[in-house]
């Protein structure tokens, strides 16, 4: 199983290269992609917490006021993290961006690959199925949350070769975060990770995700419709993934 971990985690730190978009195609191609990629991962991880997780931790912990804790506390979790870390999810373009951030935003974007390699960990610990579907869920959100870590670096006046590495640095802590989860199950009890990590997915979908689609002045109606497509497709593709891993 640590070699499993090790795997997923790894894979999902590699998406922090997906940056490299940004070099191959332009700003204008970048902006049409990016709102229904958010939409598609708001969908995914609502789904990735209703289909999978939230009944995984019921299956493994039992249907007890402790799995709905642990969710709540997943969901605050991501609540601090934002409110006094300043870390947040941005979805733009490198002109974009209206205003600096700070070195904070990598040291924050680090802890949340950590959190986010524990979830992962936790819940391949928990079921090899529930491992799956929180990789994928976490997949689906990554994309749109690097290129806009990226777009931050670049703001701040880091040429992209330098903000790519910055974000692949960052990004290491997503295997440290399941190496962590790993060794914790050798001495404690992990399964709470299953429903905390559904507690992270439902707050980021709700809070960040969903709002940034909202954010739009004056959106088209063939904009809204590609956005709830998106966003429903997100859904189905979890729900497609229950049925599969049953």
């Amino acid at each position: 199983m640590l070699a499993t971990i090790l795997l997923a985690t790894t894979l999902m730190a590699s998406l922090s290269l997906i940056g490299v978009l940004t070099i191959l195609i332009s700003e204008e191609a970048l902006r049409k992609l990016l709102l229904p990629t958010v939409a598609l991962a708001a969908g995914a991880m609502i789904g990735g917490a209703l289909f999978h997780l939230i009944p995984g931790a019921i299956e493994v912990m039992g249907n007890s006021m402790g799995v709905f804790c642990w969710i709540a506390a997943g969901f605050t979790a991501f609540f601090v993290l934002e409110q006094f870390l300043q870390w947040h999810h941005c979805h733009k373009v490198p002109s974009e961006h209206d205003h600096p951030m700070t070195a904070l935003v990598l040291a924050a974007d680090a802890l949340h690959h950590l959190i986010g390699g524990l979830a992962i960990g936790g819940a391949f610990l928990a079921d090899f199925r529930l491992g799956v579907a929180a990789w994928l869920t976490e997949a689906c959100h990554e994309a749109p949350q690097e290129l806009g870590d990226f777009g931050i670096l670049v703001h701040l006046g880091y040429s992209k070769r330098k903000a790519l590495a910055y974000n692949m640095v960052s990004a290491l802590t997503f295997p440290l975060g399941g190496l962590l989860a790993y060794a914790a199950s050798l001495r404690f009890d992990t399964r709470f990770l299953v429903p905390f990590a559904a507690g992270n997915f439902l707050y980021v979908a709700a809070a960040d995700l969903i709002p940034e689609i909202k954010k739009q002045e004056h959106p088209r109606l063939s904009q809204n419709l590609a956005h709830l497509a998106s966003f429903l497709a997100g859904l189905g593709l979890m729900l497609a993934t229950r049925v599969f891993l049953e």
